[in-house]
């Protein structure tokens, strides 16, 4: 068990992420980075930690969400998401950009 203030229901969780993420070909390393942020963020989102962050109370559960938000995923990135990019790489005139916009002047990735 990765984390001592995790429930047993916290860990029934945690494994079956990670053997799912083994299954589809993800190194050991990397599945439990995935299952542990995963099972993290549901901690969040249910109030079971101490603290947590505005994406994991606003946003929709991890669970839920699967790949919809992956880069190659069929909605893509969220316009938050897009915007955030542009800010780091110094994007002007990102404030008034759609969707669309903020994709084109990211290059379309």
């Amino acid at each position: 068990m990765p984390q001592s203030t995790w429930s047993a229901k916290r860990e029934r969780q945690y494994q079956h992420i990670k053997a799912g993420l083994k299954h589809r070909g993800k190194k050991e390393d990397l599945a439990e980075e995935i299952a542990a942020r995963t099972v993290n963020k549901e901690r969040a989102r249910q109030g079971e930690s101490d603290t947590a962050s505005r994406s994991s109370l606003e946003d929709i559960s991890s669970g839920r969400r699967g790949g919809l938000r992956s880069h190659s995923g069929s909605g893509g990135r969220t316009y938050a998401q897009l915007y955030n990019e542009a800010r780091q790489r110094g994007i002007k005139g990102r404030f008034g950009m759609s969707k669309a916009e903020l994709l084109r002047a990211l290059g379309g990735r």
